[in-house]
């Protein structure tokens, strides 16, 4: 690229209905995100800055910056006045709870703790095998723990892992670990997670969920299904959590 200029869409990446023509910016964010999934730049660490990243990809500096800003308000990249931006980390606190949407009524964030009931690895079962992209009875890693807060159990996570990626995450591993889960799946796995589909259904608390919970059975219960990706948009994580929402509700902001 040597001009700022609009450039055709390779015919490769158009899909039905799709326009021929892609801003540039949207092509340097797609470069950039390429470099990202490589692991050219890891978690935590500054990528180079604006003039650089201009001069590599022969566009203006205002290109290439609407390009990170696009990525900066996807959470994928961190701006930080006066020294430059960065990957995105879940070791952050700011993105520790991204994706933990329950707040306290009012309104505060509650500091969650964990506490893990299992991890062993099984047959992924058809319908998770569907959702990680897998085979049906491909190897997965499954996750049970408790979410407590101010020392109260208010989340039951199952949660199913491929297998493969995921080689050494054991029960001991995750009982000695004090960090975000997310934070673990990124620094010690090379898997980040970078965004999430949820779907949301009210459920009745069956006996085994109703004692991890201290909850009568019965007692309604919020069910939020989750599909983690890494970049490429490869799922890597389902997760099952239900929660107690008495005094906790579910927040999310639309825009």
């Amino acid at each position: 690229m040597s001009s700022e200029s609009i450039q055709p869409v390779p015919a490769a990446a158009r899909g039905r209905g799709a326009a021929v023509f892609s801003p540039l910016y949207k092509q340097i964010k797609r470069l950039l995100l390429e470099s990202l999934r490589r692991g050219e730049w890891k978690p935590a660490t500054a990528i180079p800055s604006e003039l650089e990243l201009a001069s590599r990809f022969q566009v203006s500096q205002g290109t290439v910056r609407k390009a990170i800003d696009e990525l900066a308000a996807e959470n994928l990249l961190v701006r930080r006045q006066g020294k430059g931006t960065y990957v995105a980390t879940h070791h952050e606190p700011r993105s520790q709870y991204r994706f933990l949407r329950l707040l306290a009524d009012d309104g505060a964030v509650p500091v969650a703790h964990s506490r893990f009931v299992d991890c062993r690895r099984v047959r992924a079962p058809a319908e998770i095998a569907a959702r990680l992209g897998l085979k049906a009875g491909a190897g997965v890693v499954f996750v049970r723990r408790l979410l407590r807060f101010a020392s109260a159990p208010v989340v039951l996570d199952e949660i199913w892992l491929p297998a493969r990626m995921f080689r050494g995450l054991s029960y001991e591993r995750l009982a000695a670990y004090t960090g975000p889960l997310y934070g673990l799946f990124e620094s010690e796995f090379g898997v980040p997670m970078i965004r999430a589909d949820e779907r949301l259904r009210a459920v009745a608390a069956d006996e085994r969920s109703a004692e991890l919970l201290q909850v009568q059975a019965g007692s309604p219960l919020l069910l939020v299904e989750r599909v983690s990706y890494t970049y490429g948009d490869r799922p890597v994580e389902v997760r099952r959590g239900l929660c107690v929402t008495r005094g906790y509700y579910y927040h999310n902001m639309l825009t």
